[in-house]
């Protein structure tokens, strides 16, 4: 028996008619085939009243491209979709004007319908209040936010503009494989292709390019993906125009509010978690927690009695707690060496053709000659630049405010602490470093989220809970861990949080109590009065 005259030969399957289901390929499809999961969201409408029988009552498309379409933030282009390319090269000034002329290179995601110019949060005049700004559908560093909803579904229109094919990957969601977006394993994109899965627990992810995902993923080719409450947005909708076009009108909610609560008219901001299983002297510092099912979590029945329009099968505010401020901390570092490597994105692509594999010199080329050694000497928080030479440490700005527009419309999300005696602050921290991050609060919080999932919900509450961390407890997050943290003050504070960017090749930097060489330390200002 051999390769070439085997005993026994198995037929392999057709894929005709499962195309959604393809899946590990050596040669994956690059064109977008219609597919039984690609739903015709024109025919769903924002009221979870679709025409199509086919598609199930209540189902409801991504309200946020409709949003910020209202908003003036986003052309009306395809209806619930979002319109995104990858692979734009670019370059970013470094804070002290070195490597490569005093440039960094990068290849970015691009927002193709926003609309607008915003402040460059990778220059380095962001830190003096001298940034450049640059138009909202400009490649961003980190990529702009995609803000969705639990349980809608997300349309992704993906077109390539540097050497294809190229793939995003929705990390932590599980669609069907085609749309997972792993090289080799799922679609890739050679043209363009639209993507659609649907988020199924409140929480934050991130999305990336899967191919060349080592150089990729560094060289800033990802974006954080928080996911809300079911009723986030549909509360700053008044009503539908046209659902072909996607034009709506604002019901002067602020946007990503929930639905109306006593006391609140306007709704508030919300996430996921199980304040229940923690002492009530901890629990009770953040007020407005809504409980549920302690076997069913989630799916426990909608109390509400208002506008049939916000009306839910479920309880969307089962199992979460009110927040008032946001804090999105994207953690990232560079290394100039792979900069000056790798000038252009044709870099890294065979010597003859264009089929990946096929002559790969990359042990041949002298400008890859550190390729397998990352020697991070610049670093960023959500795009921020970190002043700091190797081994130092420094303090950032207050008052740095992510642009509304590359936030999903959201207003007020900020990178330093900035609240009120009282107010629920909530931070969202993403490790897109090489290096693995230690966050050191100064007072108690509490972790209420990790890697997408929220703490002690039913029924995972048999395998998590929230976690009280006292102040000085170092929180370490290896690379795409995300993890989420409340914090409640009830006296002024002015101080700082500390993030120290590790070496991984350390044996030691894992330890919580210290150990293993700090590569930069960066000190986030935390305001409360």
């Amino acid at each position: 028996m051999s390769f070439t005259n085997p005993k026994f030969k198995v037929a392999r399957p057709t894929v005709v008619g499962s195309e959604g289901l393809w899946c590990k390929m050596f040669d994956p499809p690059r064109l977008g085939p219609p597919t039984p999961e690609m739903l015709d969201l024109t025919t769903i409408g924002l009221d979870g009243n679709p025409s199509n029988p086919k598609l199930p009552l209540g189902l409801r498309a991504n309200p946020v491209p409709s949003v910020m379409q209202a908003a003036g933030m986003s052309s009306p282009a395809t209806p619930y979709t979002y319109h995104t390319s990858l692979m734009h090269g670019d370059t970013r000034p470094t804070w002290d004007g070195g490597a490569l002329g005093g440039r960094l290179n990068f290849f970015l995601f691009a927002g193709n319908d926003l609309i607008g110019t915003v402040p460059d949060l990778a220059d380095p005049g962001i830190l003096t209040g001298t940034a450049r700004t640059i138009g909202a559908s400009a490649p961003q560093f980190p990529a702009p936010t995609v803000r969705v909803p639990r349980g809608a579904v997300v349309q992704n229109k993906t077109d390539c503009q540097g050497p294809p094919p190229h793939t995003i990957h929705w990390h932590g969601i599980e669609p069907t494989p085609m749309n997972d977006g792993v090289g080799h394993c799922s679609f890739e994109v050679e043209g363009a292709y639209t993507y659609q899965w649907q988020p199924n627990f409140i929480g934050t992810y991130f999305y990336h390019c899967h191919r060349n995902t080592m150089m990729h993923f560094e060289y800033g080719l990802a974006g954080i993906m928080p996911f809300n409450p079911p009723d986030a947005w549909f509360a700053s909708i008044a009503t539908v125009v046209d659902p072909l076009t996607g034009v709506v009108t604002l019901n002067n909610v602020p946007i990503g509010h929930g639905r109306p609560e006593p006391g609140f008219p306007l709704g508030r901001f919300r996430t996921a978690t199980n304040l229940n299983l923690l002492p009530t002297a901890v629990s009770g510092l953040f007020p407005g927690f809504v409980g549920g099912d302690p076997v069913q979590g989630v799916a426990t029945p909608d109390p509400w009695t208002g506008d049939p329009f916000l009306k839910f099968k479920y309880d969307p505010h089962a199992f979460t707690v009110p927040y008032d401020v946001e804090c999105l901390w994207v953690m990232d570092d560079r290394s100039s060496e792979w900069s000056d490597g790798t000038k252009d994105p044709f870099s890294t692509f065979p010597a003859f053709g264009t089929i990946p594999g096929v002559n790969d010199k990359f042990h041949e080329n002298a400008a890859f000659f550190g390729f397998n050694d990352f020697n991070a000497d610049y670093w960023y928080i959500s795009g921020v630049p970190v002043a700091a030479k190797r081994g130092g440490s420094v303090t950032m700005p207050t008052n740095l405010i992510y642009p509304a527009v590359l936030n999903g419309g959201i207003a007020g999300t900020r990178v330093d602490i900035k609240a009120g005696i009282g107010q629920t602050v909530l931070v969202r921290q993403l490790n897109a470093a090489y290096n693995s991050t230690r966050t050191t609060f100064p007072m108690d919080v509490v972790i209420i989220e990790w890697d997408g999932r929220a703490m002690g919900v039913p029924p995972l509450n048999q395998y998590t809970r929230p976690i009280l961390v006292p102040a000085g407890t170092p929180i370490v997050g290896s690379t795409a861990r995300r993890w989420s943290a409340i914090l409640n003050s009830k006296v002024a504070v002015n101080t700082t949080a500390k993030v120290e960017f590790l070496d991984t090749r350390s044996a030691s930097q894992l330890t919580l109590s210290g150990g293993g060489e700090v590569l930069a330390t960066v000190r986030i200002p935390i305001v409360i009065s």
